[in-house]
C-alpha cells in the first residue's frame, strides 16, 4: 500500500524553521554586540595629561608652581634658556628672542586677576609709575604703557601676560603669542625647563701629576731656582 507523506502548510513551517535558527545562533552575540564590548569605556575619562610630572618635578625644583608654567610661540622668536625662571613668589617668566631684529617677547604668568577697575592700575612691564591704557578685546586686555605693550589674559586665580617693546614687536605678533599660550607638553617641558636633577661633578685634571709614585705634584725646583 502506497502511503501519502504529508506536507507542512508553508504557513506552519515558516515559524519552525525560524525558531531552529535562532536556537542555533543564540550564543552568537552578533556583529553589534562584539563592537560594544571591544570599545573603550567612556567612563574611565581622559587621560593625564602627558609629562605631567615631569613638569611638577621641574617647577618646584626652580620654585615655580607647577600650574604657572606656560609656554608661547611666535614666527622668527626662539627661546631664551637662560631667561627662564621664578617671578616674584611662585610664578614663572620667560623671553623669546626674534633671531633677525632682537625683539624680545616676554612671558610672565604670576597670581591674581585683572578687571576693569584694577587693569590701569597694573603697570605694564613692571614699570611701576607710569600710566597705563587698556583695551578690552576678546577675553584679553591691551595694554600700553612706558613704551611697552602687552596683552593680559585671565586665568583662573592668575594671568598670562605677553609683552613687548612697542616700536620692536607690533600688535598682531603680540596678540598671536598671547593667544599661543598655553600648558606645555612632555616635549615642551623638556625644552622649556632645567632638569630637576644636579647636573654630575666634573672631575677637574691636573696637568702637573706625574704618571708614577703616589700622584704628588712635580715641585722639583731646578738649579738656580
Amino acid at each position: 500500500m502506497i502511503r501519502h507523506a504529508r506536507v507542512l502548510p508553508v504557513l506552519v513551517l515558516a515559524p519552525l524553521l525560524l525558531t531552529a535558527c535562532g536556537s542555533e545562533k543564540a550564543g552568537d552575540p552578533g556583529p553589534s554586540a562584539s563592537a560594544s564590548a571591544s570599545a573603550p569605556a567612556s567612563a574611565a575619562g581622559p587621560a593625564a595629561a602627558p609629562g605631567t610630572g615631569e613638569l611638577a618635578s621641574r617647577a618646584q625644583a626652580m620654585g615655580v608652581a607647577p600650574e604657572l608654567v606656560y609656554v608661547t610661540e611666535a614666527p622668527g622668536f626662539t627661546l631664551a634658556q637662560q631667561s627662564v625662571g621664578v617671578l616674584g613668589d611662585d610664578g614663572f617668566s620667560a623671553t623669546w628672542v626674534d633671531g633677525e631684529t632682537n625683539a624680545l617677547l616676554r612671558l610672565a604668568v604670576d597670581r591674581g586677576t585683572v578687571t576693569a577697575d584694577t587693569c590701569p592700575e597694573q603697570p605694564v612691564g613692571d614699570m611701576s609709575g607710569e600710566h597705563t591704557t587698556c583695551e578690552r578685546d576678546g577675553s584679553a586686555w591691551y595694554r600700553t604703557g612706558a613704551g611697552r605693550h602687552e596683552y593680559a589674559l585671565p586665568e583662573e586665580g592668575h594671568v598670562v601676560r605677553v609683552s613687548a617693546e612697542t616700536d620692536a614687536v607690533p600688535r598682531d605678533v603680540l596678540r598671536a603669542a598671547a593667544l599661543a599660550a598655553h600648558r606645555p607638553d612632555a616635549a615642551e617641558t623638556d625644552r622649556l625647563l632645567p632638569s630637576a636633577e644636579p647636573a654630575p661633578a666634573t672631575p677637574v685634571e691636573r696637568g702637573d701629576l706625574p704618571p708614577y709614585g703616589d700622584g704628588a705634584p712635580d715641585n722639583h725646583v731646578d738649579v738656580g731656582g
